[in-house]
């Protein structure tokens, strides 16, 4: 018997295993596709951003510079790329990012908005792909012992209090914990009888490459008119949105003749497509399930939301799903979890998947064709015009904006932690890379080490003076990067002890 079966093998499955094998447990992952590449998750229809929330889980694995070499990232120190290689061309995309379509202005953007923010190699936006996502992570599960199979379709689930049976087939793999991460068509969430409700679409996306016989026609970026939206990325990269309500029919591929058609209908133009070498397309139904887990199955990804892909927010939500998880349903496994860890997965995730929905939904009412819409975009472009507007939409895309609710009124508690760099130049990330809690004790006689000998299977203690320690005396952080407590000048060993316990069980001796 496994300690997790995990269905589903993209990116929010294959994080959520290695965070379960960093911690030492024994993880399947069944994934129905024969294979895991895929022309649709290579450049350039596969190209995704990641937040600077997304990066900077990466980097707290020490993962980040491998995927900035995977996915053509720019050499020199802290990059992944050997001095003296090829500059390649790709760059991190740095851009201050869009609402339905207007660009923000990055200058406009005040970092003193967010003044617990340390400088940290892991700022973001950065541009990747889906290829060099799974391959990056693929790897890492293949380092910690995590099986991954492909090919195998699951047609059943059974559970009962001590464990849960997928089946696929003949084969029955069994699991005292099951996750789906196996995207917004997921067999999981229907098997195990989830609630899934939402809105349904307003309109019909499109991804394509192709090659435009007159590409002078169309613009680059983001074009809204009276009839939608085209974005062209790269000459025959485009993207288009016809608000038909959601009529095309996705179980057939999109033909030439109906693309060249919408982009006409959306641009205004005659504009020919010669040749359309891939395509896809989407809608922008919001959904979301009521609860992320039912008895020992859970959801993760789009598993449990999905919504358009408007601002690129759909693989930071399930990203961020697989952090907060994974290190809960470890110490779950491992019988070391507090009373109630698990539940808080849920209570937590389930307000930013809800709140990602309307803001998906916020940027469809916006891009609708019509007056009404046309007169909204007008505000909307002039409040993101300004640095309050700027900085607040910034805040959203970056991920900068989720601070969970963990019953502290410190301004730092709930936020993901600092980049603290001590004295003799360790950071923060180079004590998170094995999944572990950290305690930074800034104090200068290191009050809390004592304390923190309790719990150190599950928390790394690190003591010294901070470069910037924000006029704090110690901190408490979780597996997942989230500040869990923090202590002033003279840190309370009491209320250390205290936080410790509630996140992290009660102490070893």
């Amino acid at each position: 018997m496994y300690d997790v079966v995990i269905v589903g093998a993209g990116p929010v499955g294959l994080f959520l295993a290695c965070e379960l094998g960093l911690a030492g447990c024994s993880v399947l992952v069944l994934e129905r596709e024969h294979e895991s590449g895929s022309p649709l998750k290579a450049k350039p229809l596969g190209l995704r951003g990641l937040s600077a929330a997304s990066a900077e889980a990466f980097h707290r694995r020490g993962l980040l510079d491998r995927l900035l070499t995977e996915s053509g990232g720019p050499q020199g120190p802290g990059t992944g790329v050997a001095p003296g290689t090829a500059a390649p061309s790709w760059q991190p995309r740095r851009g201050g990012g869009h609402f339905a379509g207007m660009m923000l202005d990055s200058a406009l953007i005040d970092p003193a908005a967010l003044p617990h923010r340390l400088p940290t190699p892991a700022t973001g936006p950065v541009l990747t792909h889906l290829e060099a996502v799974e391959t990056v992570l693929s790897e890492q599960a293949a380092r910690l012992g995590v099986e991954v199979r492909y090919g195998v379709t699951v047609s059943g689930i059974d559970q009962d209090g001590e464990g849960v049976v997928a089946r696929a087939g003949e084969h029955a793999y069994a699991a005292r914990w099951l996750v789906g991460c196996d995207g917004g068509r997921s067999t999981v969430r229907g098997l195990a009888g989830f609630h899934f409700t939402g809105t349904e679409p307003q309109f019909t996306g499109y991804s394509m490459d192709a090659t435009v016989a007159e590409p002078e026609q169309l613009g680059f970026g983001f074009t809204l008119t009276p009839r939608g939206m085209y974005l062209q990325i790269s000459p025959g990269h485009i993207g288009m949105m016809d608000f038909d309500g959601g009529a095309f029919d996705r179980t057939r591929p999109p033909t030439r003749e109906h693309l060249q058609a919408v982009l006409r209908h959306i641009s205004g133009t005659d504009v020919t497509l010669s040749d359309v070498r891939l395509a896809s397309s989407y809608t922008d139904r919001a959904m979301q399930t009521t609860a992320y887990r039912q008895g020992r199955v859970l959801l993760a990804g789009d598993a449990a939301h999905i919504h358009s892909p408007l601002g690129g927010q759909g693989l930071n939500l399930g990203i961020g799903d697989a952090v907060n998880l994974g290190w809960k349903l470890a110490a779950t496994v491992h019988k070391h979890a507090p009373e109630g860890l698990l539940d808080t997965y849920a209570h937590e995730r389930l307000p930013i998947g809800a709140a990602v929905l309307d803001w998906s939904r916020a940027q469809v009412a916006v891009m609708r064709p019509g007056p009404y819409a046309q007169a909204l975009q007008d505000v909307v472009r002039n409040l993101i015009g300004t640095p309050d507007g700027a900085t607040y939409v910034s805040q959203r895309l970056s991920g900068t904006w989720v601070r969970y609710d963990l019953g502290d009124e410190h301004p730092l508690v709930g936020l993901g932690a600092p980049e603290f760099r001590l004295g003799d130049g360790t950071h923060l990330a180079d004590l998170t890379r094995h999944g572990q809690g950290v305690v930074l004790d800034f104090s200068a006689d290191g009050r809390l080490r004592d304390a923190a000998q309790g719990w150190e299977s599950r928390l790394r203690y690190a003591a010294g003076p901070a470069e910037n320690d924000l006029g704090l005396g110690a901190v408490l952080v979780r597996p997942d990067g989230v500040v869990a407590w923090a202590g002033d000048r003279v840190p309370d060993r009491e209320a250390f002890e205290q936080a410790a316990e509630r996140w992290f069980g009660g102490p070893e001796s």
